[in-house]
């Protein structure tokens, strides 16, 4: 298998790192990288739970081949907290128990920020809308709704 050596942005540290061509961003990010934010579920894009922002859209990082993300910015769950300090998203999703077991929340947090960046007072369709992509079997989507709409409030 041949190697690439790509350059990534990655929670606003410059890294590169030295790929075969046919492993995931996915892969990078976990094992080369060790950030496990991303989560390695279905690995075929049908859950979402690898979801990360490349240039502050959301991905899913198990159907982008590492090559393909060279130059670009991304952002994990691992670089959304400042200094310690929750965003408004991660800290209503605690307040709204939007996060039982824990394993969708990094995917469904990445959606809402990249949302609340685009459209900083979105309607409840459009909070249901973008994150429809992320499976979760614990919260029913509820909290996880009134969570995105209560921080969307805060930064407004």
């Amino acid at each position: 298998m041949s190697k690439h050596t790509i350059h990534l942005t990655v929670n606003g540290i410059d890294r590169t790192v030295e790929v075969e061509s046919n492993k995931t961003l996915l892969w990078v990010l976990r094992y080369n990288l060790a950030l496990t934010g991303p989560k390695a579920a279905c690995e075929r894009g049908d859950c979402g739970l690898c979801t990360i922002l490349m240039d502050d859209n959301p991905v899913k990082s198990c159907l982008i081949l590492a090559v393909e993300a060279d130059g670009h910015k991304i952002t994990t769950i691992e670089g959304i907290a400042k200094d310690g300090v929750l965003s408004p998203v991660q800290r209503k999703f605690v307040e709204h128990g939007a996060l039982q077991c824990g394993f969708c929340t990094p995917a469904a947090v990445l959606a809402a920020e990249a949302l609340l960046k685009r459209n900083p007072s979105p309607t409840r369709e459009e909070v249901v809308e973008a994150i429809e992509g992320v499976l979760c079997r614990c919260t029913g989507y509820r909290q996880i709704v009134d969570a995105i709409l209560d921080a969307a409030r805060m930064k407004t």
